[in-house]
This record gives structure tokens, C-alpha cells and sequence, in this order.
């Protein structure tokens, strides 16, 4: 999975961006490698605002986009909320897709009936 870390009215620290990684590891093994994570990190800039720092991730996966956007008093806290809830979308999406492909082999094949192996098959041989 590639991995794109952006601030707005911030400035990204390797401190930062490593605590990014570490957080999206777990949905890293989870997705292909051609997934790509975009991870915006801003800082409000109005001061009567309590949660000033907001981090919003969107991941594209095959077919799919999945987002997440959180704001705290703290980036680091910002960064664990949306990596915990894009962490569940994608169990979600990855338990749809299972879901799917295993009802469309049961309609194929119905439980009991072994399927056809085809004309240059063993079954045609005898």
C-alpha cells in the first residue's frame, strides 16, 4: 500500500509521518499493494474551536473508496481515531466481498453435486 501524508497549514514531521505508518500497518496487510492512502492532516485555524486538529484518510482500493475524518485536541489522537475507523470499513468491505464470492460459488455449484470437470475430463474418459 502506498502511503501519501499531506498537511494543511501544518508542516509534516518524520515524527509524524512514521507515526502514520505504524498506525496503517494494519490496514496495510489487509488490502492490495496497489491501494493507495491519502492521509490529510489539518490544523485549524480558529481558536474558539476546541478540536483544532483534524485528520481525514481516504483509501482507494480496486472498485472501491473508503474515508474516514476525525478532529481532537491532539494530531496523534486525530491519527489513532481514523486509523481504528477505517480499519473496520475495511474488515466490513473485505467480509462483503468474501460474503459475495462465496454465494456466487454455491450458486454454481450446489452443495452435493460434485462439479463437471468438461469433455477432456476424466469423468469423458470412462
Amino acid at each position: 500500500m502506498q502511503i501519501e501524508v499531506k498537511g494543511r497549514h501544518m508542516t509534516i514531521s518524520d515524527d509524524i509521518r512514521e507515526h502514520v505508518e505504524k498506525r496503517f500497518a494494519k490496514v496495510g496487510k489487509q488490502v492490495s499493494e496497489l491501494a493507495t492512502l491519502e492521509v490529510e492532516l489539518i490544523e485549524e485555524q480558529n481558536p474558539s474551536n476546541p478540536d483544532a486538529y483534524r485528520a481525514e484518510v481516504t483509501l482507494r482500493v480496486k472498485g472501491t473508496t473508503l474515508r474516514a475524518c476525525d478532529a481532537s485536541r491532539d494530531m496523534v489522537h486525530s491519527i489513532n481515531l481514523c486509523a481504528d475507523e477505517l480499519a473496520i470499513q475495511v474488515k466490513r468491505h473485505r467480509d462483503k466481498r468474501r460474503k459475495r464470492r462465496e454465494s456466487r460459488a454455491a450458486a454454481l455449484h450446489p452443495p452435493g453435486m460434485a462439479p463437471d470437470v468438461g469433455a477432456g475430463g476424466i469423468s469423458a474418459a470412462l
